[in-house]
């Protein structure tokens, strides 16, 4: 049997973790997914969102992500992140600029491909603020 999952999370800045853990939930750009030690090997894309990881006290710690890769091979879960901090450091009011600014160029666009587009990028922040709100309440995915 495993002895826990090694995780990495390296963005541009900093290593932000390296620790062996119990379990990793990570934002996967086709949606949320846990790796656990002896994980099949693949490796995926990355949303903006929240990454869980449950140490083998169960203690949850929680990291923000924004966007990158994440690769499972048998050494462990490595996370490549355009940028990740610990969920205490999250910008919330930066968050909200970022909303404002997005919903004036969903207004702003013309073409229905824009205005497509804008409404991605609107409804990606707007769920990562809740997501953010359920965090902060203690609710952990």
């Amino acid at each position: 049997m495993a002895e826990g999952l090694k995780i990495e999370i390296v963005s541009p800045e900093r290593l932000v973790l390296s620790e062996t853990v119990e379990s990793v939930t990570v934002p996967g750009t086709e949606g949320y997914f846990t790796v656990m030690a002896d994980h099949a090997p693949f490796m995926t894309t990355l949303r903006p969102g929240f990454i869980t990881v449950v140490k083998s006290s169960n203690a949850a710690d929680v990291f923000f992500v924004r966007g990158g890769f994440a690769d499972v091979s048998p050494a462990g879960l490595t996370i490549l992140a355009e940028e990740s901090v610990p969920f205490a450091e999250f910008d919330h009011s930066n968050l909200q600029e970022q909303i404002k600014a997005a919903e004036q160029d969903l207004q702003r666009a013309e073409s229905p491909e824009d205005k497509s587009y804008a409404q991605e990028v609107v409804s990606g922040l707007l769920n990562l603020a809740i997501e953010a709100q359920h965090i902060d309440g203690a609710h952990v995915h």
